[in-house]
């Protein structure tokens, strides 16, 4: 599988991209989490869109925020697989590509997310540390994470 990664802001979104996002953020966040929460929360307009696609599928996605839109520093959110991408090396793409991007555009900061701890090995094996105490945000444990660009 060839893994191609895209990078768009909200405005230059194509349907077709955003159609995918949405699918991809409900079949995993709202279906298999089985979480009812508002996804559309007027973030995304200010977002840069990360999409890790192959074969014109989209298998991974997050949404870059900057500074102030969810936290104080940039912020990387929404990330998810698609289930059966899961295990291929996409997610593990996509953060670090989110991280080259926040890099790119913010230079050296610090970036914080907002993580489900079932994935606190995961986002540790990327750089990030735990930045607080764990809490619950629509019925599913998280923690905050901090690394540096």
């Amino acid at each position: 599988m060839e893994l191609t990664t895209v990078i768009k802001p909200f405005e230059e979104l194509s349907n077709h991209e955003l159609y995918a996002i949405i699918r991809l953020r409900n079949e995993v966040f709202v279906v298999e989490q089985n979480c009812v929460f508002q996804d559309a929360d007027n973030k995304d307009q200010l977002a840069d869109h990360v999409m890790i696609v192959a074969d014109d599928f989209l298998v991974a996605y997050s949404r870059v925020l900057p500074a102030g839109a969810s936290f104080d520093e940039p912020s990387i959110g929404r990330v998810v697989s698609d289930m059966k991408a899961r295990g291929t090396g996409a997610g593990r793409r996509l953060m670090k590509d989110a991280l080259s991007f926040i890099s790119e555009k913010y230079g050296s900061c610090t970036v914080r997310i907002g993580a489900q701890t079932y994935l606190n090995e995961f986002y540790k094996s990327l750089g990030f540390e735990n930045a607080g105490e764990t809490y619950l945000e629509d019925g599913i444990e998280h923690i905050e994470m901090t690394t540096q660009v």
